[in-house]
């Protein structure tokens, strides 16, 4: 199944995988919506021949990892390789209605602080409506009451 969505200002096409939820699908709108302004390079699960598939990605000229997004569930394992092994300079892990003060704690005990330095690792946490708020796929911009970000 495709689904239409307007983020932006840009007409996205993003394709619904069997065994994919539609929530996981949002996300990656929600988050080029959010993105898609700073970081002017910003794809949606595009391969970048490493272990892992980013949902979203941005890249400069050099090919350098500028934002990486990771939608939904991921284990701690494949946060930790991220930050060790990409060089990103910011990863941004959605959610959607988690409890932000257990995950945060374990985030921010388990993976190093030098990992962590000057807002590199963000959770985007957003509401548990999100979709009935969303249900039209036109999202010109995120409204903040939509989601919080925790810095970890």
């Amino acid at each position: 199944m495709l689904h239409d969505f307007q983020l932006a200002g840009k007409r996205m096409r993003l394709w619904h995988r069997q065994g994919e939820s539609y929530e996981h699908i949002l996300m990656k709108a929600l988050g080029f919506a959010m993105f898609s302004a700073k970081y002017l390079t910003l794809e949606i699960e595009v391969k970048v021949g490493l272990r892992y598939k980013p949902d979203l990605i941005a890249r400069n000229a050099s090919g350098d990892f500028l934002f990486w997004g990771e939608c939904g569930s991921n284990s701690l394992r494949k946060t930790v390789w991220l930050l060790k092994h990409t060089r990103t300079q910011k990863l941004v892990l959605f959610k959607i209605n988690q409890n932000l003060e257990q995950l945060t704690k374990q985030l921010r005990e388990e993976i190093p602080a030098k990992y962590r330095l000057q807002g590199r690792l963000v959770l985007i946490n957003f509401v548990g409506n999100i979709v009935s708020l969303t249900v039209s796929k036109q999202i010109e911009k995120v409204s903040e009451e939509w989601f919080s970000e925790t810095i970890i």
